[in-house]
């Protein structure tokens, strides 16, 4: 929205500056993008009359003027323009004059004749007219006053980008209400003279559809004379803000539309048949715009027609049918209000934007049409002419927007702004923005004026308060917080600490779906009974998962569609288990899964690459399990899974109880899945894995160490755990390390057996271990081996 500061003052005087103005409009929320000055810097410029004009004698473009500018002596002054003629006022750059661009004018001769000055076009002053010719001014411009002066021309256009919400300051009278508001000044209206009916003459007026357009006001108006100049001041204050002049009915027309921000509209009564309609269009109906262009109709756009067809898009753009022309005399002048939801969008799916859809789109005063109506005609009949009928007006109170009280609670209010306001400066600011306020005792009750439909609850009315009584006079004010230090137990290990782990080791976390596939799920696990979703998002997506697996292998699946070989991944969730014990019958519980498919380790040329497999994910499960500082309460123990390969499968147990598996997917599962290459994974319970064992210093022993290596001959069924277990209780506290570093079968042993080489570290922290002492030590584990597995030394 652009308007001329000048204008705006004609309704409230202030005399604040341009930049003061732009600063205070802007706070209050309508931000200024621009300030212009309407005309370029020149001095020296007055109103002048041509007393005489004739030809120069050799010249044919060129005239011999004398021109009355108020002094003793007439100026002879050399013209080209074509519209120079004896009686015109205009505007003359006397000798010593600066026009835009520091161009002085210097007494000359053009073709032999004196020349004492200039008559100036618009472009010459910097004033962005489309005009040929000198600037012609009233007839009644007084001689020798100051251009700048008559025309107003110290004067700023400023520009205000509106939030689509404020469209009540879409016109001159909305912002100096705004204005008037801010400085605490009187608004005052222009007055003119009513415009009464003088003829009988109307025009039937039918509305097919009342909640699209609740009041629609047509008046016909005849002997109008469209050869009629707009006045000067009209132009200029439509040039300033933003509008081009094109005739005096469309001058006035959008006069209005800046001013009260009201859009109006012009038929030609005698292209009109039988009755206007305001309706809904046909689908696919044609109509030729004003400008030239062709549409089709949409069935949701409003239109006003009359028996012939539509002759406008209602609220957007005029019909070329019905349009005013030059030859023009008599014609219907309409003005409603449309609701803004039966224009909004409508213009654009035509690709256009006009100013009239602009605005009814936002919203206007639904209060409005009587006034703007009498307005617009008092103008025409003062500029054009003619005579005016009667008003017909066809309204539907029950569409008609009607304005509901909003309460305001001083509570809220105080603890949104921060701040308290006083109590009669709240009731003074809803006041001055049109609302009548009543009190009670938690606050007010408001009822918002006609023209301020965006104020509808009571969030509204608190930013009303706010804006107006400034946001730069409230404090900046530190918030106040009783801060605590959130309580950790010690014996903890946080979530992200098991995130980061994962991640350093090159996982990747992924989020999945807590909604799968049935029959994914069922392949994995046949024995569990899934929740299956009444309305679910797809086939795909109909059952609550009863594990992290299915996701977990439909992500490595997706990514091996598309050519990523490697993938590690790990994920933490819920997973949902029927138990009518549990609260809605289902037990939530927060599980951590993992899953690695392709090459153990990125290509590199060192070394030759090999697939992952399960000893490779129980690494990386064992550092997580050590975060716990408890690693001798875990174990793995062989076990069946019917997700997971018979023979690669173990549960993962704490303390003896199982809270998770680990292993290779089934072999017949591969294919089914869609997975292209084996994938290990694994799962735990989340809060059997959190609690940690507080690590408590211990002594640093200053005497040597010795290292034993033994190699035993066991079954092949024997495990290699329970081995080291069984050596870590005999050996004592003077067994600091046990490590399995080899295992053997081959050559010059039975396929029964096996060979497990184990190293021992043996130290004290009180003295140096004598031989003696190492070697019992020892024997005692060779032979607690011996009768526990009937393991034997290794020749």
């Amino acid at each position: 929205m652009k308007f001329s500061k000048s204008w705006v003052m004609e309704w409230v005087r202030t005399e604040i500056s341009d930049n003061a103005l732009a600063e205070q409009i802007t706070m209050a929320g309508l931000e200024v993008d621009a300030i212009e000055p309407v005309a370029g810097q020149f001095n020296n410029v007055v109103v002048g009359e041509v007393v005489e004009c004739a030809q120069h004698p050799d010249a044919d473009k060129l005239r011999v003027t004398k021109v009355n500018v108020g002094e003793a002596e007439l100026l002879d002054i050399v013209c080209g323009a074509p519209n120079c003629r004896q009686g015109l006022k205009v505007c003359v750059a006397k000798v010593g004059a600066t026009l835009p661009g520091d161009f002085t004018i210097k007494k000359a001769k053009l073709r032999g004749q004196p020349s004492h000055g200039m008559l100036c076009s618009f472009s010459e002053l910097g004033i962005d007219v489309e005009a040929d010719g000198i600037i012609e001014l009233p007839s009644d411009a007084p001689v020798g006053t100051d251009v700048r002066d008559y025309l107003n021309l110290n004067d700023v256009a400023i520009d205000v980008d509106l939030t689509p919400n404020r469209a009540d300051c879409l016109g001159i009278a909305g912002l100096a209400r705004e204005i008037g508001v801010l400085n605490r000044a009187d608004v005052v209206e222009p007055s003119w003279t009513p415009a009464p009916a003088t003829i009988d003459a109307t025009f039937p007026i039918r509305v097919e559809a009342p909640a699209d357009c609740p009041r629609y006001l047509g008046r016909v108006i005849k002997g109008l004379n469209l050869k009629a100049q707009s006045p000067l001041w009209m132009q200029e204050k439509l040039r300033r803000g933003g509008i081009r002049s094109i005739d005096a009915i469309v001058d006035i027309t959008n006069f209005l539309l800046l001013e009260y921000g009201q859009p109006m509209h012009a038929f030609d009564l005698a292209k009109l048949d039988k009755e206007l309609v305001v309706r809904r269009a046909k689908a696919d109906e044609p109509m030729t715009l004003l400008d030239g262009s062709d549409v089709k109709l949409k069935e949701n756009t409003l239109v006003i027609a009359d028996s012939t067809g539509p002759a406008c898009m209602a609220g957007i753009f005029g019909g070329d049918r019905t349009g005013v022309s030059e030859t023009t005399t008599d014609i219907l002048l309409e003005c409603a209000f449309f609701a803004p939801l039966s224009i909004t969008g409508r213009a654009r799916a035509y690709g256009l934007h006009t100013d009239s859809s602009h605005r009814f789109e936002r919203g206007v005063d639904p209060e409005l049409q009587a006034k703007v109506m009498d307005r617009a005609t008092r103008l025409l009949l003062d500029i054009c002419g003619g005579e005016a009928g009667p008003v017909v007006e066809v309204k539907s109170d029950a569409h008609l927007p009607k304005a509901q009280p909003i309460t305001l609670r001083r509570s809220k209010m105080e603890r949104v702004i921060g701040i308290g306001i006083a109590d009669e400066q709240v009731v003074e600011i809803l006041t001055r923005l049109g609302m009548q306020v009543t009190a009670n005792a938690e606050g007010w009750t408001a009822l918002a004026p006609s023209w301020r439909f965006d104020i509808a609850i009571e969030e509204d009315l608190i930013e009303e308060v706010a804006r107006i009584y400034g946001y730069n006079n409230i404090p900046n004010l530190k918030p106040v917080a009783s801060l605590a230090m959130v309580e950790q137990a010690e014996g903890q290990v946080t979530l992200k600490r098991v995130r980061d782990l994962l991640v350093d080791r090159g996982f990747q976390e992924a989020i999945t779906y807590s909604f799968v596939d049935p029959k994914a799920q069922q392949a994995l696990f046949p024995h569990s009974e899934a929740i299956v979703l009444p309305n679910p998002i797809s086939v795909e997506m109909s059952a609550m998962r009863v594990s992290l697996f299915p996701g977990l292998v439909q992500a490595v699946v997706y990514n091996q569609n598309r050519q990523q070989p490697r993938v590690r991944l790990f994920e933490q969730g819920l997973r949902f288990i029927k138990d009518e014990g549990a609260e809605n019958g289902i037990r939530q519980e927060p599980m951590l899964a993992g899953i690695i498919t392709g090459n153990q380790s990125e290509e590199h040329w060192d070394g030759k690459g090999r697939g992952v497999d399960f000893f490779d994910l129980k690494g990386d499960l064992e550092a997580v399990l050590d975060l716990t500082a408890e690693g001798a309460a875990f174990t793995f123990e062989r076990a069946e899974h019917s997700a997971l390969h018979p023979g690669q499968c173990a549960a993962i147990l704490r303390d003896g109880v199982v809270i998770g598996h680990i292993g290779v997917i089934h072999p017949s599962l591969e294919k089914k899945l869609g997975l292209k290459t084996r994938a290990v994974l694994f799962e735990l319970e989340l809060d059997k894995l959190t609690p940690a064992k507080v690590p408590a210093a211990t002594e640093v022993s200053k005497f040597p160490a010795n290292r034993r290596d033994i190699a035993v001959v066991v079954d092949v069924a024997v495990l290699a755990g329970d081995i080291l277990a069984v050596i870590k209780k005999v050996g004592g506290n003077q067994v600091v390390g046990i490590n399995l570093f080899d295992v053997y079968q081959g050559a010059g042993m039975s396929e029964e057996k096996k060979s497990l080489a184990i190293s021992l570290v043996l130290q004290d922290t009180q003295r140096t271990l004598e031989e003696k002492e190492i070697a019992e030590t020892v024997d005692r584990v060779v032979k607690a081996l011996a009768e526990e597995f009937n393991a034997s030394l290794r020749d």
